[in-house]
């Protein structure tokens, strides 16, 4: 916009204020067009992030023309109608709009609103129920800042507490024989799995205790199944009759609970894991029959429970899973996925997964996940995760686990290095016990994890994949990149005995690159081999004079 424009429109509104009125879109009744209609101005706010409701959708997106809908969110405050803004003031501001000066001011300012003037709200994109346009979405920054999250698996499964999270498909449906057995030698005849629905009490949720736990793990983010394939909710779905964690057990909602306490006590963005299908509902069944012809069941209840729990409990992450083999068409995902992007209240903060339906992971989606424990070595163009779990055999808590079976800390933090060196996220799984506690050993990878964070967040947090993600010449040297002070950090899992360590990629600079071990106050000394690579000499400390373990970064300046 040229200066003679802007400065007609600022002698614009003084002229307004010099007669007392305000400008034309002062006011709750100034509208934005958009394609859906007309929305009021004062819900536009520069850089989102807001997470209260705004009112009521302008749409909700059809599931069938004969089926009935789920119920749309909760309205928001009631905006000013343009009756509120009659008066003199109003009235004044219509008649200096109705002379020929008014008219060329009015026009300026449509021009000026096409042309998009500095600081005014821009039209929000809508995104249809298509692949094309919802792919299309940015994702938004937070997710690829964050780089570590928590994943937590608790449920019904966490009552028997045996073989897997899967316990109630592989006893009865697959008839493992580890599972017949240990029904028949613990349990009555007759014992039916909705009989551990009351067994699971949670008189040990201490959700204050999570979130401080979540904080000291280091973690940005953390997602809790708010339902896995048993069907069983963690909170009081009405959708969900008899079968949830309000009528049954508990008699809390823990969902809720936990929801409160990680948003009081710490910055982690708090998610839910949904399953799509669950395994033994009727509904689900039948339409399988039908080869999924028919859509009873995601209509009924698997979409309702969607809609349920984001405009409730607002999650920022919706981590779906479980689509039963069923396509996304059945599934009605991406109706639902146009409307959390379009109108829900978590609409600018959400990230989406890739479980959607079959076909739909690794090709759809916010980000990929791929498969369970992806962790391709290498950067990908599509931003992606690595949801893995800290005991190797389950994603649910299981006390025939051995020690062995649990990741140590060295293998957890080599994870997350590869991870984010190589574009990813790392979703880190614990499994609470049925009575609410995270087992000690949870607690304490957490917190070793944290620790290490504290040295090192700064090569982990907020950074991009760097030109190389690994090191040519010394294995187990992973790179990344810090855009706000230009840094590449180089982070090496193994202190060589020598003292030296030989990097084959930075291009140093004599005179000018700086290295220096996170946690230590002094610059390294280093030399430069030719026009690629360098020997840095590493400080001779006791174990105790270790800035930590696990794995160090060296922070590199000034290098190409």
């Amino acid at each position: 916009m040229s200066a003679e424009a802007s400065a007609s429109y600022f002698n614009f509104l003084k002229s307004l204020k010099s007669r007392g009125q305000s400008s034309p879109w002062s006011g709750g009744a100034a509208r934005w067009s958009g394609s859906d209609g007309e929305e009021p101005l004062g819900d536009r706010r520069a850089g989102g992030g807001e997470k209260g409701p705004r009112g009521p959708p302008a749409r909700l997106p059809l599931l069938s023309p004969s089926l009935p809908q789920p119920s749309p969110p909760q309205p928001g405050p009631a905006w000013p109608s343009s009756a509120a803004n009659s008066g003199p003031a109003a009235a004044a501001a219509a008649a200096a709009m109705s002379g020929p000066g008014g008219r060329a001011a009015l026009a300026l300012l449509m021009l000026l609103l096409l042309l998009g003037l500095p600081g005014l709200p821009q039209a929000r994109p809508r995104y249809e129920p298509t692949w094309g346009s919802l792919d299309a979405r940015p994702l938004p920054a937070w997710f690829d800042e964050a780089k570590f999250g928590v994943f937590i698996h608790w449920g019904v499964f966490s009552v028997p507490s045996f073989g897997s999270e899967w316990f109630w498909w592989y006893w009865q449906k697959e008839k493992r024989e580890p599972y017949v057995k240990f029904m028949d030698a613990n349990y009555p005849p007759g014992f039916s799995y909705e009989d551990f629905g009351p067994l699971f009490t949670a008189e040990f949720f201490d959700p204050n205790q999570w979130a401080d736990i979540l904080k000291a793990s280091g973690a940005k983010y953390v997602v809790l199944t708010s339902k896995h394939h048993e069907g069983f909710t963690l909170w009081g779905s009405k959708y969900s009759w008899n079968w949830n964690a309000v009528d049954v057990g508990p008699k809390r909602d823990l969902v809720a609970e936990l929801a409160t306490s990680v948003r009081n006590r710490t910055d982690l963005h708090f998610g839910l894991y949904h399953s799509l299908f669950e395994w033994f509902n009727p509904l689900f069944l039948e339409d399988a029959t039908n080869a999924f012809n028919t859509s009873k069941f995601p209509t009924s209840k698997s979409l309702p429970e969607l809609y349920e729990i984001v405009t409730k409990y607002q999650p920022e992450i919706i981590w779906s899973d479980g689509d039963g083999n069923a396509p996304d068409t059945y599934w009605n995902s991406t109706s639902f996925l146009a409307w959390l992007y379009n109108d829900s209240p978590v609409r600018d903060t959400v990230v989406t997964n890739d479980r959607w339906g079959a076909g739909s992971i690794c090709a759809h989606g916010g980000f990929y996940t791929c498969s369970d424990r992806y962790n391709p070595g290498r950067l990908l163009p599509h931003k992606w995760e690595n949801c893995m779990t800290i005991d190797r055999g389950s994603w649910g808590y299981r006390r025939d686990a051995r020690l062995r079976d649990y990741l140590p800390i060295e293998d957890l933090v080599k994870q997350l290095v590869e991870t984010v060196s190589c574009g990813g996220n790392l979703l880190m799984n614990i499994g609470p016990t049925h009575d609410g506690r995270i087992a000690v050993v949870f607690e304490e990878r957490l917190r070793q994890v944290g620790s290490w964070l504290e040295v090192n967040g700064e090569a982990i947090y907020g950074t991009k994949p760097w030109r190389a993600q690994n090191d040519t010449v010394t294995p187990g040297v992973w790179y990344t990149f810090t855009p706000k002070d230009g840094k590449v950090n180089a982070i090496f899992l193994n202190w060589p005995v020598s003292g030296i360590l030989e990097l084959g990629e930075p291009q140093a600079k004599p005179g000018e690159t700086q290295v220096k071990l996170a946690g230590y106050r002094e610059l390294l000394k280093w030399v430069a081999l030719g026009e690629k690579g360098m020997v840095i000499a590493l400080p001779q400390l006791t174990p105790q004079q270790m800035p930590c373990q696990w794995g160090w970064t060296l922070q590199l300046t000034d290098v190409d």
